[in-house]
């Protein structure tokens, strides 16, 4: 207990509410007002940046895809990148447009995800399960053209283990028609009920000079008013020859960050569309070369925002270290801000703001 009689130590979690995984936070509270926040993590580490330097650069590729469920694709991708960066290796043009593909379609699904688990913890059980429904239908698409509804298992080092065919392209764009005006009718429910807006407008404040500060990425510093998308500020794959927004909003609350994560979906819309039709003929993949002494390093955005990868090999197939950079690493920081002063019941859902993600972090 504090000096203070109206101030007191509150524990929250390891396992709470807002997420199925373990994180610990350490409030404290005066009256339901929450004054200081601290974050205690490392619950579930796995190891994982030792267990890559045990297995080939093939091997890893696997690995990598099983740091983080909802941003799986985005971590072999960049481990792609980074190897082919430090073998030298230009990956063919159909690959780039594909790796793409994959890598738009987890971002809606992602994007879905999250939103959901907003509407469900506010207790808007049913905008909860439409959203979720609306989500099963890009798991279509995933299972269809990919054989899974998580791990695509799409990239390999120099290109991706399978094409898609022009009749599975077909089946991509004929099903986003469909799931188009259903993410529309949840955008305008996430933008005008009011018990969605009584729970998110003006609630877990991070203005954008603690954004800056605390080096937030994706869309918890583009809800921020902060201008960051590593495919725009620093283009890779086939972002180059395609045209999509930045979505940015200045409200710094969590309604902010929701209608960032619902807008980008139709971005990305915009990309698949692109990437079926523009995609070129020619060979999936390019052949391997000499591995050298030497390091690289490669970055994406994944849906939760900046993935850095870095990697040095010592001649063998077997890489002298891996090492990678997740985006919850910086976005839980924030937490802090946004937290203080809010209500305990507030807590959960400031949590699901961020996109958390315990097992990446947590590696």
């Amino acid at each position: 207990m504090s000096t203070a009689s109206s101030t007191f130590t509150m524990p929250l979690g390891p396992v709470h509410v807002a997420l199925e995984e373990p994180v610990y936070f350490h409030l404290t509270v005066e009256g339901e007002i929450i004054r200081h926040v601290n974050l205690t993590s490392g619950h579930v580490h796995r190891g994982m940046e030792a267990m890559a330097a045990q297995r080939n650069l093939i091997q890893n590729t696997t690995l990598t895809e099983r740091v983080c469920s909802l941003c799986s694709n985005s971590h072999s991708f960049t481990y792609c990148m980074a190897v082919e960066n430090v073998l030298g290796v230009t990956i063919p043009e159909r690959a780039r447009y594909l790796r793409v593909l994959a890598e738009e379609i987890k971002r809606v699904a992602s994007h879905l995800f999250n939103t959901a688990i907003q509407a469900h913890i506010i207790g808007f059980k049913s905008l909860f399960m439409h959203t979720m429904e609306v989500r099963e239908m890009m798991q279509d698409i995933k299972e269809t053209v990919y054989g899974n509804r998580m791990n695509l298992a799409s990239n390999c080092i120099g290109g991706v283990k399978c094409d898609v065919p022009g009749a599975l392209l077909d089946y991509i764009l004929s099903m986003i028609d469909k799931i188009e005006p259903a993410v529309e009718e949840i955008r305008e429910l996430y933008s005008t009920n009011s018990m969605v807006l009584a729970r998110t407008k003006g609630l877990g404040l991070l203005p954008k000079e603690d954004a800056l500060r605390l080096g937030v990425v994706g869309p918890v510093a583009r809800g921020s008013g902060l201008r960051m998308d590593v495919r725009k500020d620093s283009p890779y794959a086939a972002y180059p020859e395609l045209e999509f927004e930045t979505i940015v909003d200045s409200g710094c609350c969590i309604h902010s960050r929701t209608k960032v994560r619902l807008h980008e979906i139709f971005e990305s819309f915009k990309l698949i569309r692109q990437c079926c039709k523009r995609v070129p003929d020619g060979p999936t993949t390019a052949s391997m070369r000499q591995i050298r002494d030497a390091e690289a390093c490669a970055r994406a955005e994944a849906p939760r925002g900046e993935v850095f990868y870095y990697i040095r090999t010592n001649g063998t197939d077997i890489p002298a270290r891996l090492k990678w950079r997740v985006p919850s690493y910086m976005n839980w920081e924030a937490l802090g801000v946004m937290m203080r002063d809010c209500k305990v019941a507030d807590v959960a859902l400031i949590s699901n703001s961020i996109d958390p993600c315990v097992s990446c972090t947590e590696r």
